[in-house]
């Protein structure tokens, strides 16, 4: 879900960031009065959280892989505008660190992951856990049916964005320049997948943090139909319930390596290489059938080489192992997150 560099228009990037911006503002107008004291420690930990369980891929139908996004749990906890945030922050640190998702589309996935998964998933979860008690297996299960409806409707915008740049962005010869497969195919190719596995993967992650939850820290569940962003009663105790939290990020942290294990890439984040291979195997299946180009769009190949992350695919340079480049590298983003967290309270204390 994660769309690289190049798979959509110029155009098209500058309207997604414009939205993801304006989205982004009025979040922050919503955290800005709680922001220095309570806001950034629970920020910085569902941002962890949120990177953490996007990197444990799974196996789809047809080769390909996908990943839940952690966004559900973070909008019941922090209400919409602090899961926009908090998901944000962790899409920028995939994009500029580790190249999973483009700079050019990072307000697309932004938008489509952050903003857009924030909103579905809290207003479902508020429509089928009102009048419940937080502490009801009715809120378990009212997590586990938004966190599979946001997830599929993150992945249903997403493919409406790859379908429509052959439509609206092609040569005189009507080649696309962009992303080359049309709405016929990027919904299906998309939604299959989200509908059958990672939907029901957001789904377990979402009701097991809500049910873990509800036995570690109630006061996190609280307030939700009360308050747009439900916070705990001080600074102290929300460090202390952000601190619970860590140790559970921790925990996850330690079984990343496990992600690297499923084979193939989430459909629509080949590179340009891959893509090249892609598009010749089909064409080579299906001589004579001019659905698709045979070779990587013109404007793709453009903008993909417009940003080198440090540490590609989660892949550090100087460490030869797949597995512990994987872990380490979430361990730096991690560590990242909880020097913001910790630079944040220490702000919020001199404020």
């Amino acid at each position: 879900m994660h769309i690289p560099d190049g798979y959509l228009s110029p155009s098209t990037c500058a309207t997604f960031y414009a939205l993801s911006a304006a989205g982004w503002y009025t979040s922050l107008r919503r955290l800005k009065r709680v922001f220095a004291t309570r806001t950034i420690p629970m920020v910085s930990v569902f941002a962890a959280f949120s990177f953490i369980v996007m990197m444990f891929n799974v196996p789809l139908p047809g080769g390909t892989t996908g990943h839940a996004l952690g966004v559900t749990v973070a909008a019941i906890v922090l209400g919409p505008a602090g899961s926009i945030w908090a998901v944000s922050i962790a899409l920028a640190i995939q994009a500029l660190l580790f190249g999973d998702g483009g700079i050019t589309t990072l307000g697309a996935n932004c938008f489509n992951m952050a903003i857009v998964g924030s909103l579905v998933a809290y207003g479902v979860y508020q429509l089928v856990a009102t009048g419940s008690d937080v502490s009801s297996r009715r809120r378990v299960i009212a997590a586990a049916i938004a966190g599979y409806t946001s997830i599929n409707v993150c992945a249903l915008v997403t493919a409406i964005e790859f379908g429509i740049q052959p439509t609206f962005f092609h040569d005189a010869a009507g080649t696309p320049l962009y992303a080359p497969y049309p709405l016929r195919v990027a919904i299906p190719a998309m939604m299959i997948g989200h509908l059958t596995i990672a939907g029901l993967a957001e789904a377990l992650v979402s009701a097991g943090m809500v049910s873990y939850l509800q036995r570690a820290d109630i006061n996190l569940l609280r307030g939700l139909g009360a308050a747009p962003i439900p916070t705990v009663s001080s600074a102290s105790n929300a460090g202390a319930a952000s601190a619970r939290l860590w140790w559970a990020v921790g925990l996850l942290m330690l079984g990343t390596p496990l992600g690297i294990l499923a084979a193939g890439t989430a459909w629509g984040e080949w590179s340009s290489r891959d893509l090249s291979a892609r598009l010749q195997q089909q064409a080579a299946s299906a001589p004579g059938k001019p659905a698709n180009p045979s070779t990587v769009p013109v404007g793709l190949q453009r903008l993909a080489s417009i940003w080198t992350a440090p540490f590609p695919s989660y892949a550090p340079p100087f460490v030869r192992s797949p597995l512990l480049g994987y872990f380490l590298s979430a361990m730096f983003a991690v560590g990242l997150l909880v020097l913001i967290s910790l630079l944040g309270m220490a702000w919020g204390r001199r404020a």
